[in-house]
């Protein structure tokens, strides 16, 4: 199956975006890095998909403070920006597609991702938001584009870490992009090979 990989350029006055060096580094796939901008990354996205035409779809993001690689189980349809956008946008309450559902599960198997991220010697959980920002409007519009124009194609949304350059003043966890990259590898294997998924714990009590 051809693969693409989506990963975010730097954002909010940061110089790297571990998302982006990550996905690049994933063998086989192509990997494609799109605007931290609410609609441009969408127009970048469905661009990427009709140029590779892929199976499977795994947009990366960075989401600083969490210790693990999260695959995402639900998008939401609503952009509220604590921060602006490269672009300078700050929408607030807003749809990210309007009139659209309120949300959609990512179609990876998220549990076996994260089993898979797991065994290859990566800490990794399930994730139930992706937040409000771009990530989540990325997140979204893929699932929208899939489940309206594509139907053939898999896909989700995984956050990693901070990479560890970026958190040296502030004492919060970050993981290597090697590491990351590892991770996404295994998952992206799981993506492709595993039909339906693995029934284990991956709920959450907040």
């Amino acid at each position: 199956m051809s693969v693409l990989l989506t990963g975010f350029e730097p954002f909010d006055g940061a110089s790297v975006n571990p998302s982006w060096e990550a996905a690049r580094r994933v063998p086989g796939v192509r990997a494609v890095q799109v605007p931290c901008a609410f609609g441009a990354s969408l127009e970048c996205l469905r661009a990427a998909v009709q140029e590779h035409d892929p199976a499977v779809v795994v947009c990366v993001g960075q989401a600083g403070g969490r210790p693990d690689v999260t695959v995402e189980r639900v998008a939401v349809n609503l952009d509220d920006a604590r921060i602006p956008d490269n672009a300078g946008r700050r929408p607030i309450d807003e749809q990210v597609v309007r009139g659209g559902p309120a949300a959609y599960f990512a179609t990876l198997p998220v549990k076996a991702c994260v089993a898979a991220a797991r065994t290859a010697g990566v800490a990794a959980s399930v994730s139930h938001s992706a937040g409000t920002f771009v990530c989540n409007h990325l997140f979204y519009g893929l699932m929208h584009l899939i489940a309206t124009e594509r139907p053939e194609i898999r896909g989700g949304f995984v956050h990693v870490p901070f990479a560890p350059a970026q958190v040296l003043d502030q004492g919060a966890p970050s993981m290597p992009v090697a590491t990351a990259a590892e991770a996404l590898t295994a998952i992206v294997a799981a993506a492709v090979s595993v039909n339906g998924d693995l029934r284990l714990v991956g709920g959450s009590l907040h």
